[in-house]
């Protein structure tokens, strides 16, 4: 890896937008994943016979000049979290000069083992994620990195800030950069963007449980103090490697006939989406691929886009977060036997049908103070953490900055507390690709029982 430029790319000064200072409010959604990892996420875009020269005089120049107009329309993401003083919380501050940090490196290693499929170390993922600048009192919203591999294609890294952005908002981002990039021509700047990327940020609409915006954020000041620091893993397990899956659309109707003909009921009460049974067969063969004692617990995770299922409505594309957890505890042996798939999907199927029954801010007091103490008992626990990134429904292979859609998008951040990643098929075949990160031993395991269900 070689770097090539650290810059700082500002919004468009030709806008009157980006000379006002703005000021946004964390809300008790935000608050919730304070201090939590940042979403890394990596676009590999395959471009042969891409030599430094085209890339440096075509290429990064567009890019940089997109982004730039880009954030004409995301001034919040330009700025950065700051704790003012004698302010009971943190907010989002963009003031004059901000911009995003970029930075641009070119990279010898092998483009089509990293953006492909097949297993490889994680390591090797790592150089191409951009890193959040981040201080006591200061943290960048986001960062992003350009790696030029010659001849191959380029790689679009960014990494954002958990208390700013959710998935939905990042991937909305990245589309909306991707669209204005496409409307450049010559010397002629085009910015306006469609109503479903254009972004809202009022967040009146959002209404939950008095105080819970203070009570989120002490709770995460009893684990770390007043500081804006984001605290990732020590890294002292051995480094995993990662691998790709995918369920076809008839992988799909292949696991819904073997859940109807195992339940008794015919299945008539089971939701049995997508998402339920790539979380169920996940979790199946994850928990199967440590194998060890029946008796361990295993937390079962995934988050829930509250947009829509708020009172009122919250707009599609409001920028932050907007999402809740839902999780359960279970043991592992009842999903070692042979019926351990079945009871997957109906544990996740009734994990779902209770939100909809109760609603997403059901409980919602106690969520952060359930997983905080989990982390904190995990180092001397045997728990196993099963928990989701991304959405199928966030289209991120519908991100073409005009060279055409990703080669492969990848999720870097998955490696902590053992997340795995869910995308739409690239072929646009309604799939589903499920992205892993494991030691070499249990990926080799899991591989062998996942491909025996689809």
């Amino acid at each position: 890896m070689k770097i090539l430029e650290v810059t700082r790319v500002n919004p468009s000064s030709n806008s009157p937008e980006s000379a006002t200072e703005l000021c946004l409010p964390l809300t008790f959604f935000d608050l919730f994943w304070f201090k939590l990892h940042p979403v890394e996420r990596l676009f590999f875009y395959r471009f042969n016979e891409l030599t430094p020269a085209f890339f440096n005089s075509a290429i990064l120049p567009k890019l940089k000049r997109s982004l730039s107009l880009t954030l004409l329309h995301f001034l919040p993401l330009a700025g950065n979290l700051k704790w003012p003083p004698g302010q009971p919380k943190p907010v989002i501050l963009y003031t004059p000069n901000d911009g995003v940090p970029l930075t641009v490196a070119e990279s010898n290693a092998d483009f089509n083992l990293l953006s492909s499929n097949g297993i490889h170390d994680a390591v090797g993922l790592h150089p191409l994620k951009p890193e959040l600048i981040t201080s006591d009192d200061s943290a960048s919203t986001l960062a992003l990195q350009i790696t030029l591999f010659p001849n191959m294609g380029f790689c679009i890294g960014i990494t954002a800030h958990h208390a700013v952005l959710d998935g939905k908002t990042t991937t909305m981002f990245i589309k909306s950069w991707a669209y204005i990039c496409n409307q450049l021509q010559g010397n002629k700047d085009d910015s306006a963007l469609p109503p479903e990327l254009t972004p809202f940020f009022d967040r009146s609409l959002l209404k939950g449980p008095d105080g819970l915006d203070m009570l989120y954020l002490n709770q995460w000041l009893d684990v770390s103090g007043k500081s804006l620091k984001i605290t990732t893993s020590a890294g002292e397990s051995p480094q995993p490697v990662r691998a790709t899956f995918k369920i076809t659309r008839d992988g799909f109707n292949k696991l819904r006939e073997r859940v109807l003909s195992e339940v008794a009921d015919g299945g008539r009460q089971l939701h049995l989406s997508t998402f339920v049974l790539t979380y169920a067969l996940v979790a199946t063969c994850k928990v199967k691929a440590r194998g060890g004692d029946g008796d361990r617990g295993v937390f079962l995770g995934f988050t829930v886009d509250c947009r829509r299922r708020l009172n009122p409505p919250v707009p599609e594309n409001y920028v932050g977060n907007c999402n809740t957890g839902m999780y359960e505890f279970v043991k592992a042996r009842d999903f070692l036997g042979e019926d351990g798939f079945v009871y997957a999907v109906q544990k996740v199927s009734g994990m779902v049908k209770a939100l909809k029954e109760r609603g997403v801010l059901e409980g919602i007091e106690r969520k952060l103070s359930d997983i905080l103490d989990l982390l904190k008992e995990q180092p001397d626990s045997k728990i196993q953490f099963i928990s989701v990134a991304g959405s199928p429904i966030f289209g991120v292979y519908g991100s073409d900055f005009g060279w055409g859609r990703p080669q492969k998008v990848e999720i870097v951040s998955i490696e902590e507390h053992e997340a795995f990643s869910m995308a739409e098929s690239r072929d646009g075949g309604g799939g589903v690709e499920v992205g892993l990160a494991l030691q070499r031993h249990e990926m080799e395991t899991f591989s062998s029982f996942f491909l025996k269900h689809v």
